[in-house]
């Protein structure tokens, strides 16, 4: 089984100082590519600089995240457009709005968000989407800024009926962590399973975060060779094989980030 994790942390200390065994440790999980996340200027450029020393494995963002709004450089669209010539970029973001804990004044969230989305119409990229108690005013900026055809991923999407109905209509596609095997807070996210688009799912690990709680033993960080147990997950509750959610949520992420001629 090939498996495509669209979502890991891989400039993270706590992955970034053990990298060639992380990426040894997926290869033998059968999780052959990955998409790394990009929060900020210097770990998109770190990012990029990981691709190059695993072209056969890796792809990355670009973009900053709501929480480094403050700190945004004021020339950011024309350093997002230069990082972008990079045949490994693949996506803009983690961009978006977090209301949740305000590390960042919502003023500078929104104007930093709409920069992005702004880059992302520009050059046909995919927005990869961050959102935490700001569904409203994510979804207001997007309807006013993005072109109606703009790839749209909403990263680690644990929403209920109110955001899938919000994201659904305008065509976004939907990345599921470990929060999937979280017994403790799925509920929402479980009980909306059965009408996710299954041909706009893809899967993540978030890694080092969001470990999947189905692991035993249970190790102490996430890691992308962890990415089946979300599939395992995610095929129990579809009532299809492991191997068909491998198939599926790959070819899926090869689709959305352009990779369509990819063979293994």
């Amino acid at each position: 089984m090939e498996w495509f994790d669209a979502g890991v942390n891989l400039t993270h200390t706590r992955l970034h100082r053990q990298l060639e065994s992380v990426i040894t440790r997926a290869r033998a999980a059968g999780v052959g590519h990955q998409l790394v996340i990009a929060t900020n200027m210097a770990e998109a450029h770190a990012a990029i600089g990981l691709c190059e020393r695993f072209p056969d494995s890796l792809y990355t963002t670009v973009g900053v995240h709501p929480h480094e709004a403050d700190n945004a450089p004021t020339d950011l669209q024309s350093q997002l457009f230069e990082l972008a010539q990079s045949p490994f970029v693949k996506a803009i973001g983690e961009c978006g709005l977090d209301f949740n804990r305000n590390f960042a004044s919502s003023a500078n969230q929104k104007r930093v968000f709409i920069q992005q989305i702004e880059v992302a119409n520009e050059l046909s990229l995919p927005l990869y989407l961050h959102e935490r108690d700001a569904l409203e005013e994510q979804i207001s900026l997007l309807d006013r800024y993005a072109k109606p055809r703009l790839l749209r991923l909403t990263h680690c999407f644990t929403g209920g009926h109110k955001a899938l109905d919000a994201y659904n209509e305008r065509g976004h596609w939907f990345g599921l962590t470990g929060w999937l095997c979280d017994e403790r807070r799925n509920h929402e996210l479980l009980s909306v399973l059965p009408v996710l688009p299954k041909q706009r799912t893809v899967l993540e690990t978030d890694a080092p975060f969001l470990l999947p709680r189905n692991i035993r033993p249970r190790p102490r960080d996430n890691e992308p060779a962890y990415l089946p147990y979300v599939g395992e997950a995610l095929a129990e509750s579809w009532c299809m094989s492991v191997t068909e959610v491998a198939q599926l949520t790959t070819a899926n992420a090869l689709r959305l980030f352009a990779l369509d001629n990819y063979s293994s």
